[in-house]
């Protein structure tokens, strides 16, 4: 898609409606490129599964609406860092926007996997989370890079996914005083989150059936 323009709400993906789809003013090049990449993949992967789905003979969900400006203010908001936090403001806070998502889009395939009986399918998902590792990793290293401050923001981001996910599943970029690029358990093994706990986290409220990110909840059987 172009710059400051929402994922295409037509065709393959369905209707929708994002409530903010502003341009981000880059001014490092190489974090356009970034950004520019993972929401291709992004992309790509919403169409994959759908077309999946058709192609089993079932019927992909309408895509639900999503709220990208308030909820991204509430959640920096409960995590300490202020109000009026504006993902799209600069390039930093795009990255910790990013941070959000990305490292719950990893421990949401790890805890999905079992749950996979077809091993095409089990295959395809490990792809997707491999991919979503190589997002987050970025991202964390990104952080990193850009200092204490920035740092700190990203521990309170991770505390509170912690805290609304309801499972230590969760690490910031700094760990024993040094760079934390990988959240992994003692064997080096991605932590796993369940459906309950990522809803928790994208509602931004414990048993919730919507609100946060997704004011009228997901559509289809999880909600």
């Amino acid at each position: 898609e172009s710059l400051g323009v929402g994922i295409n709400g037509s065709g393959t993906l369905g209707p929708t409606t994002v409530k903010s789809s502003p341009q981000v003013a880059f001014t490092t090049a190489a974090y356009q490129q970034y950004g520019a990449e993972i929401a291709a993949d992004e992309r790509a992967h919403v169409k994959f599964l759908r077309d999946a789905i058709t192609a089993a003979g079932g019927t992909p969900v309408a895509r639900p609406a999503i709220n990208l400006r308030e909820s991204f203010a509430a959640a920096a908001q409960a995590a300490g860092l202020g109000s009026g936090f504006d993902p799209f403001a600069n390039e930093v806070n795009f990255l910790l926007g990013a941070f959000v998502f990305e490292d719950v889009g990893v421990t949401a395939y790890k805890g999905a996997s079992p749950l996979i009986a077809n091993k095409t399918y089990l295959e395809a998902a490990a792809g997707i989370l491999a991919v979503e590792a190589y997002h987050a990793g970025t991202v964390r290293t990104l952080l990193y890079s850009l200092g204490d401050t920035v740092r700190q923001s990203a521990q309170a981001i991770s505390d509170l996914r912690d805290s609304a996910g309801g499972a230590e599943a969760d690490e910031g970029v700094i760990k024993n005083g040094q760079a934390n690029i990988v959240v992994a358990d003692a064997n080096g093994i991605a932590y796993s989150r369940s459906t309950r706990q990522v809803l928790n986290i994208v509602y931004l409220m414990a048993g919730a059936s919507s609100g946060g990110f997704f004011p009228n909840g997901l559509n289809g059987d999880i909600r």
